[in-house]
């Protein structure tokens, strides 16, 4: 079951609501589900409750809460016009104070996953935030503008071979950058490939993808390393 709760960001102190879910089962440690351009869509829901019934406890941040508090776009051209003014609404900065306001009431160990622009926001978790075992970043094609600050946790990277708006060259440049082991998995998939309304959804891809990343998580856990 899923509820709402509120937190206070280390960035500016702002309060904003996020989604809560809590672990079925043993609790093995938290995690962050860091939302698309589109908001707490029914797509996070979904993916929460799967770190959720894999024992651990989930909070997805609803960053774009500045501009709406109950912001949410439709996957279309306008969702997507008015998700990337939200981007372009929402610094960096920002983003590593609500994922930190999160991490800090999680049970640990925490964990932090993403998809797109969160996957992204993932990636510069791993690299700025305290506390983070280990991270997953789905897809996320602003990694290119965050090259300069590398993961300081593990973290672990999924795009889709035939993702227009990640070509082969870009993957290639993170792959360059990227601490030595990172691993870096490609799909026979499109971009937002864990995503049911996407027309680039590929069951097979996202049930790998979610099964690589809860090993992912798992392999950390046992280890107790990370940042």
């Amino acid at each position: 079951m899923s509820a709402s709760i509120t937190l206070t960001s280390s960035h500016d102190g702002f309060a904003f609501p996020a989604l809560h879910k809590s672990a079925e089962g043993p609790p093995k440690g938290g995690v962050v589900v860091i939302q698309e351009i589109f908001g707490l869509t029914p797509h996070i829901e979904e993916i929460a409750s799967v770190f959720a019934a894999a024992g651990y406890e989930v909070i997805a941040p609803a960053y774009f809460a500045r501009i709406d508090p109950a912001f949410l776009a439709p996957v279309n051209p306008e969702g997507i016009a008015k998700g990337r003014d939200a981007v372009q609404r929402t610094p960096w900065a920002q983003v590593i104070g609500d994922t930190q306001a999160a991490i800090d009431v999680l049970a640990k160990p925490a964990f932090v996953t993403g998809f797109c622009w969160g996957g992204a926001a993932a990636w510069a978790a791993a690299a700025q935030c305290a506390n983070v075992r280990a991270a997953s970043c789905f897809y996320g094609r602003a990694i290119l503008n965050l090259l300069d600050q590398p993961p300081k946790a593990p973290a672990m990277l999924h795009y889709g071979a035939r993702d227009a708006s990640i070509p082969p060259a870009d993957i290639e440049r993170v792959r360059t950058a990227a601490p030595a082991a990172t691993p870096i998995h490609i799909y026979d998939a499109g971009h937002g490939f864990c995503r049911r309304e996407s027309h680039d959804y590929s069951a097979e891809a996202s049930e790998i993808a979610l099964k690589r990343t809860l090993d992912w998580f798992a392999r950390w856990r046992a280890s107790g390393d990370g940042a």
